[in-house]
């Protein structure tokens, strides 16, 4: 899938003693977006932002060692010949140190004569690696400008882990002009380095840059045009997370210490074996107690005590990814956790004050967001018609932020079908969900529609289940359950054999808990999305409701 981006000038940090100039170049192809003013909080924005980066650099997949240069040297060696090599040694010695004298002169003559030349190396060279490790940024970090907040959003290269950077309005001072939207910013290396400068005695003003809009691109010399080929897994799995969001979590508060002891206790120890998880055990009313295995090393967390009304014991994988809230520790009052089960992914937002950062993970760091959980079959999935979906954005559009019941209200529609609406498109990239404030923000990811024929949200289980509904091969009985959820059961009959399943839907159409008799989920549980005989048994209830 291929992005275009267009800057007028590259990303960039001015430092002198006292003050400090971020100026973010924006796309210039896309919807004019553009923000001013001075940041009030250096140093907790330092730390907030250099996180960021360290997600979009994170690649925490195995590599295997290249050993074909030590294969090739090794076989060399093993046809030398020793014994005439040390008879050799002692009457070449003598040579070696007469001539390595006159190399030494003729070393210290040629160093006056070369150092133009090695300056000039030194700088080409700098300017390969730079350009290099541009590259390995998949996709410039997304940059949102709302009435309330300005935020980031970037995602790593394993397609494992997500983060999100918001900062309200607070966080700046003397704001200027500014112009809601959604852009890509052009972000290097470089530019990382530049934060580590910022401080709090110095002032900092922070710009994403409108004059990049006013470019003339076809004569302009700085304008420089960037086409990334991003693999589809990519940008699924991107939009996998705000699917994620929107589920039924257990959910509790961590104070920075208890985190710290977390990353403390992972430098400490290295696994050799599984498990490689943390085991959360969470009772009402106790302070969360945290197991690492395969050590059975407990961490109590006394300073954080669960508020659950029910106790829960989950267990979460690809943990040292939590090393990039390490840098956020001093700065946190708290973080908030957000489990979604076993082998689920959670996530982790870290209140800064007036700024909050969110770390979203997968199940586990070779679970990656794109193939393995198909959230989005999870998510508030009621039928809405093309007319509704569209009023439902449109209304969106007007504020940018607004969570369901404000929209249903204001368009007085059911809240489910503007929930089924907004999760339409938040699987399309252009709605995400900002689980700090739990609202919905809208937020296009791209300048040109997805194809989501390409990226297949329309999920082959999905698209088997119409099938089977269509066929009339399933039946449903719908029955109250407690806390306001419906409880689904029913059988369908898929080629000669029939599956007993049950699920339970909450309030907000979320699927909460299902199982199912088939082999796809005694192998997956839900850990991969749902089957295609439960979403088979939410279509056809969906079906029955709406007459």
């Amino acid at each position: 899938m291929l992005f275009e981006y267009g800057y007028a000038d590259s990303s960039r940090v001015a430092n002198t003693a006292g003050h400090t100039d971020m100026r973010f170049s924006p796309d210039t192809k896309r919807q004019a977006t553009y923000f001013k003013g001075e940041l009030a909080a250096g140093v907790p924005f330092r730390e907030a932002i250099s996180a960021l980066h360290d997600v979009v650099v994170s690649d925490l997949r195995w590599k295997p060692r290249d050993r074909t240069e030590y294969r090739a040297w090794l076989a060399q060696q093993e046809e030398l010949d020793w014994a005439l090599i040390d008879r050799q040694r002692s009457a070449v010695g003598a040579r070696i140190a007469e001539l390595q004298g006159q190399l030494d002169e003729l070393r210290q003559k040629q160093a006056v004569r070369m150092r133009p030349f090695y300056n000039a190396r030194k700088r080409y060279f700098d300017y390969l690696y730079r350009r290099d490790y541009d590259a390995w940024f998949v996709l410039d970090p997304v940059i949102t400008v709302h009435p309330d907040e300005v935020f980031f959003e970037c995602f790593s290269q394993d397609e494992s882990t997500y983060g999100r950077l918001s900062t309200d309005f607070n966080v700046f001072k003397n704001i200027g002009e500014m112009a809601c939207g959604t852009t890509n910013v052009d972000y290097s290396q470089g530019l990382y380095e530049e934060f580590q400068k910022i401080r709090s005695y110095k002032t900092t003003q922070f710009e994403i840059d409108p004059t990049g809009f006013e470019v003339e691109t076809s004569q302009s010399e700085r304008y420089k045009e960037v086409k990334i080929d991003l693999p589809d897994n990519w940008v699924r799995g991107f939009l996998q997370v705000s699917s994620a969001m929107c589920l039924t979590a257990t959910t509790f508060e961590l104070h920075p210490m208890d985190l710290h002891n977390f990353c403390f206790v992972l430098r400490r120890h290295k696994e050799r074996h599984g498990p490689r998880s943390i085991r959360y055990l969470l009772e009402p009313g106790e302070p969360v107690r945290a197991i690492f295995e395969p050590w059975n090393k407990e961490v109590l967390c006394g300073r954080s005590i669960y508020r659950g009304h029910e106790p829960a014991e989950i267990r979460v994988w690809g943990r040292r990814r939590l090393h990039v809230l390490e840098r956020l520790v001093p700065v946190a009052r708290s973080f908030k956790v957000h489990l979604l089960g076993s082998g689920m992914p959670s996530f982790y937002v870290a209140d800064l004050g007036d700024m909050s950062f969110t770390l979203g993970l997968s199940g586990w760091t070779a679970n990656d967001w794109s193939k393995a959980g198909n959230f989005d079959l999870m998510a508030p999935r009621a039928d809405v018609d093309g007319d509704t979906k569209q009023r439902v954005f449109d209304a969106l559009d007007t504020v940018c932020v607004a969570d369901a019941g404000e929209l249903a209200s204001t368009l007085r529609l059911d809240p489910a079908e503007v929930k089924g609406a907004l999760s339409v498109y938040s699987q399309a990239g252009r709605v995400m969900y900002d689980l700090n404030k739990q609202k919905y923000r809208k937020r296009e990811l791209s300048r040109e529609p997805l194809p989501m024929d390409k990226l297949r949200f329309a999920n082959a289980r999905e698209e088997r289940a119409r099938q089977l509904s269509d066929a009339g091969k399933v039946t449903v009985t719908a029955e109250p359950g407690s806390k306001s959820t419906i409880r689904l059961s029913g059988n369908v009959r898929d080629s000669r054999l029939a599956s007993e399943l049950f699920m339970l839907i909450d309030a907000d159409e979320r699927m909460i808990e299902a199982q199912c008799s088939c082999s796809y989920y005694v192998r997956n549980k839900l850990y991969k999305g749902p089957c295609e005989h439960m979403l088979a048994l939410r279509i056809e209830w969906n079906k029955r409701r709406n007459g």
